[in-house]
């Protein structure tokens, strides 16, 4: 009896010093994430059962003012006349911004959407970068939004002010990708994500299926293999694009758009897009004041001394065979601008693309 009453309180000693370390382990990863201190992570976390994505949303969710007892200043603040929260009522919001928006809400004749890598991994400044990017979907309400390189972290803050759209995310590990959908104007049928099998990086392909003033759209979003020693790797994730592309129904019209990190001379390899599907920016006349969506001459974020202008971020379409169609109409640059906290949105500028839709 005695030995097993020894065993048991070994037993016992072992569970709580592997419970204290997973403590721990949780507590640092919320204090990387959030940046406060060790002893604010522990108080958030075991205000949540120790349940890290609870703890995160709360977290995100509370004023930046209320975060000063955990031992970090408070980060810069935008302008508040700037920065927009999407989850207030049109009774509260800017009334020219209301009045825009629900004139596009009526307007069956247009369709606009965003496309952003937002770079979720670069940690600094991560949620005004985000409530910066937040501003820009108030402003300009698109009906769709492809976002890459999204983290937990920065899904949270999304989750927490675009009530007004769906939120798909293509993963919750990692990095990946999400799509939004306004709620208002787009009624979401299908999701799925298609994998890229021999990704080192963790990418895939987020399809869903919608219905848009009675046109049914197949919309895609990536973020393809990055840097050029994945050339290889990156053309074939193109191909399973285009491929699925290909595959949906004539009768849909179909729109791919994110970072594919592509060089023109990698598309030409695959013999260039199928006859049925256009480069958006290509079909615009190739207007070049959004044609370099990542341009580390004028966006300092990264830092980088070598100066690199590059067409990452496209946008492909094929349109349907017939009836209900889409045809591009306008593509600009957005997230040109600092913050006040001295950094831009992102690294990347997104891309605000602009449809007519024919009845």
């Amino acid at each position: 009896m005695e030995v097993a009453a020894a065993g048991e309180g070994e037993g016992g000693t072992a569970m709580e010093t592997e419970e204290t370390e997973r403590r721990k382990a949780l507590s640092a990863q919320f204090a990387a994430i959030t940046g406060c201190s060790a002893e604010a992570a522990c108080g958030a976390l075991g205000g949540h059962d120790w349940h890290l994505e609870r703890a995160l949303n709360a977290y995100f969710e509370q004023p930046l003012e209320d975060k000063d007892e955990g031992g970090r200043e408070p980060p810069p603040r935008m302008d508040p006349g700037g920065c927009i929260d999407l989850t207030a009522d049109a009774t509260t919001s800017n009334v020219s911004d209301a009045g825009a928006d629900s004139r596009q809400q009526d307007d069956d004749s247009s369709f606009s959407l965003i496309t952003w890598n937002i770079d979720g991994l670069d940690s600094r400044n991560l949620r005004e970068r985000a409530r910066g990017v937040c501003s820009y979907l108030a402003l300009y309400s698109p009906d769709v939004v492809f976002l890459q390189e999204v983290i937990l972290p920065y899904l949270c803050i999304l989750q927490s002010r675009v009530a007004s759209y769906t939120v798909i995310p293509g993963n919750i590990d990692g990095y990946f990708t999400v799509i939004l959908l306004k709620k208002s104007r787009v009624k979401l049928l299908k999701q799925e994500i298609v994998g890229f099998p021999t990704t080192s990086m963790m990418r895939n392909l987020l399809v869903v299926h919608v219905s848009i003033s009675g046109n049914e759209l197949c919309l895609m979003t990536s973020h393809l293999e990055s840097t050029k020693d994945h050339s290889k790797e990156r053309v074939k994730q193109l191909q399973i694009v285009l491929n699925k592309m290909q595959e949906e129904s004539e009768s849909t019209t179909v729109i791919f758009g994110g970072d594919t990190n592509l060089r023109d001379s990698e598309v030409t390899k695959l013999g260039g897009l199928p006859n049925n599907v256009m480069d958006m920016w290509e079909f615009l006349g190739k207007p070049q004041h959004c044609r370099y969506t990542w341009d580390t001459s004028s966006n300092t974020n990264l830092g980088i001394a070598n100066k690199c202008k590059l067409r990452f971020d496209r946008v492909y379409i094929r349109p349907a065979a017939e009836g209900g169609n889409i045809v591009p109409r306008s593509m600009d640059l957005i997230g040109l601008e600092k913050l006040d906290c001295g950094t831009f949105p992102s690294d990347h500028w997104g891309l605000l693309c602009n449809f007519d839709v024919i009845l």
